[in-house]
């Protein structure tokens, strides 16, 4: 079982952002800006490209959800996806609110104290809700 499957499980505390049957959104533990938020399959495939084409469609949908919920708590330009995967064993896709390039920096980590990152899972979680 990967660390994302145990986070999804309830196993490992997080900061959910959203949730249904299929996926799980997270906040980041060490994240590159505010908000930066992990979406991830419940189910553990390795490779985000190995899952089902009906799969990674609703997972697309899914994180695009996610991303306007987001965007919704956190005004930003965009909302960037990024996909990397080789540090964990568990397809995920990486959402980061952005206004520039410069703010999608993986060298850079911000410190984000846990009460200031339960209050924006909160704040994503009820965006998403909002959304239907």
């Amino acid at each position: 079982m990967t660390i994302f499957s145990k986070i999804a499980a309830g196993e490992i505390p997080s900061y959910k952002c959203a949730e249904n049957d299929k996926f799980y959104a997270f906040l980041d533990i060490n994240p590159v800006g505010k908000a930066h938020t992990l979406v991830i399959p419940r189910r553990e495939v390795d490779y985000i490209f190995d899952m089902a084409d009906d799969e990674l469609a609703e997972f697309a949908v899914f994180a695009k959800k996610v991303a306007r919920a987001i965007k919704s708590e956190f005004p930003c330009k965009k909302v960037a996806q990024i996909v990397l995967g080789l540090e964990v064993n568990h397809a995920h896709i990486h959402l980061i609110p952005m206004n520039s390039e410069a703010d999608v920096d993986f060298k850079k980590k911000l410190e984000i104290s846990a009460e200031e990152q339960q209050k924006i899972a909160a704040r994503i979680f009820a965006a998403f809700q909002k959304l239907g």
